[in-house]
């Protein structure tokens, strides 16, 4: 009986597991190991808040690549949808609350699946502290002193917390009105409105984070800063499918001739009224292709030039959530600022935030209650205070890349590269940690896709063994 291991009980571990149930011929154990106690939902789709949605629409969420509608089937049936339009919820974008449901509900089917097949699925609640792989196995290291053994370990563990911003006084971080992780529940709780809350970042989770401070009764002013400033998008073309751009790639196009093509029929949908977000969006299928083929200048000049207004292209926002930001940066509760975090000194009163204001050139004074970091998940592991994953890059286990958004993989096999660059017979990953090498590799639209792919891989290898062993039995006995 193969012996699989999966780090990560988010999206990407339980579709993985679940992948494996369905599509198993032969008995395999399966064991998830899972940090928090919110299996199958994740930090994406636990949101303290009903506000938080997803900015996908429901029609293009189902979590099984060849059943596009099954997230949508699924919503229909339940009773607070029984008697709404099919294609009004399919373009929704629904609470992220009830795509955990939906999560759940696909594992608790695949657990019943499980058990008639007599396949063992163990659930772990704890850390992991370090991987071992050898021949033929891999031993899992366990924060209560635990060791288990797999024949292959699948690594979805997902997104990390932001980084700390780089200032002086480091002791800040120690702060109880200062919060690393913005999507606890506890960094929008018991505010006193009488001074501001600084938010670090001005992207998707920003905007959840205000939403959240307004829930939670907050009705004072809210600040928010970043080197970019606000430029987040509304979605505003659902539907509408670009084509010619694609028509015009090649796969010799270098960096700079994309952009040109870019830019080319950007200013052409615009002649005719319409924005720049359906060309962008005709990239999406190719975008894993074009970024490997990439080189490691060319793509280090994307990060460093044009990964801001990617990620505003790309990361939109449903329009009436839009229209509230909007509105309360019109009313003046929401400030957007532009500019460089220098420091943070704390009293008794206030935390004093000492920034660069870029629009105005000059450095600024601001007092607040409470500073939430909305900057985005920490993708350098050496930056990580504790991690099995960091344990295994500086033990050589596995290595990240040029621009240390992920791990170094065999995006055909999934196999992790150690740091000699030999893949490892039974370490694999998948999803966010494939950002360096795919960069698009975060959405349900991949997730889905490498979690079925990984599966048959393990099942066929699975397969493959037990032909092997019945060849050999057969020859004993002749």
């Amino acid at each position: 009986m193969k012996r699989i291991a999966i780090i990560g009980g988010g999206f990407t571990g339980t579709m993985t597991a679940v992948q494996l149930i369905e599509k198993s011929v032969e008995p395999i154990k399966i064991t998830l190991i899972n940090e928090l106690k919110t299996l199958n939902r994740g930090i994406a789709y636990n949101p303290y808040s009903e506000k938080h949605l997803l900015n996908v629409i429901t029609g293009k969420m189902g979590a099984y690549p060849d059943q596009p509608d099954h997230f949508l089937d699924w919503v229909l049936e339940q009773p607070q949808f029984f008697s709404k339009d099919r294609t009004l919820i399919s373009n929704a974008f629904l609470p992220r609350t009830i795509y955990g449901d939906y999560l759940v509900a696909i594992w608790e089917k695949a657990l019943k699946l499980a058990a008639t097949k007599n396949i063992p699925v163990q659930v772990i609640h704890d850390y992991v502290t370090d991987l071992c792989p050898e021949e033929n196995k891999v031993k899992v290291s366990i924060f209560n002193n635990e060791t288990l053994e797999a024949d292959a370990c699948l690594i979805a563990s997902g997104n990390n917390i932001p980084r700390n911003p780089t200032i002086k006084n480091t002791s800040f971080f120690n702060s109880k009105n200062y919060f690393q992780n913005p999507w606890e529940k506890a960094s929008v709780e018991s505010i006193d409105s009488h001074l501001p809350v600084l938010i670090i970042g001005n992207g998707l989770t920003m905007v959840d984070t205000v939403l959240g401070l307004l829930e939670e009764g907050f009705n004072g002013e809210i600040y928010s800063i970043s080197p970019n400033g606000f430029n987040i998008l509304p979605h505003r073309h659902n539907g509408f499918k670009y084509t010619k751009l694609t028509e015009e790639i090649k796969e010799d196009d270098s960096l700079f001739d994309l952009v040109k093509k870019v830019i080319k029929h950007i200013k052409t949908v615009r002649e005719y009224g319409v924005t720049a977000e359906p060309v962008i969006d005709s990239l999406r299928p190719h975008t894993q292709r074009i970024w490997k083929n990439l080189s490691d200048s060319e793509k280090k000049l994307f990060m460093s030039r044009f990964r801001h207004l990617w990620g505003v292209a790309r990361h939109r926002i449903p329009l009436h959530t839009h229209d509230k930001i909007q509105n309360l940066r019109i009313e003046g509760k929401l400030h957007i600022n532009s500019g460089k975090i220098i420091d943070f000194t704390e009293s008794d009163k206030a935390i004093t935030l000492t920034y660069f204001d870029k629009k105005e050139q000059i450095t600024k004074e601001l007092k607040v209650s409470r500073v939430i970091n909305c900057t985005g998940p920490e993708t350098n592991l050496k930056n990580l205070d504790q991690s099995f994953l960091k344990n295994c890059l500086l033990n050589g286990l596995l290595t990240q890349d040029n621009l240390n958004l992920g791990i170094k993989t065999n995006t055909e096999t999934y196999q992790i590269l150690d740091s000699r660059g030999i893949p490892h017979k039974n370490l694999f990953t998948i999803g966010s940690s494939l950002k360096g090498e795919l960069w698009e590799s975060t959405a349900v639209n991949e997730l889905r896709v490498q979690g079925k792919s990984l599966a048959e891989q393990l099942l066929r290898e699975e397969h493959n063994i037990e032909n092997i062993q019945n060849e050999n039995l057969k020859a004993m006995n002749q």
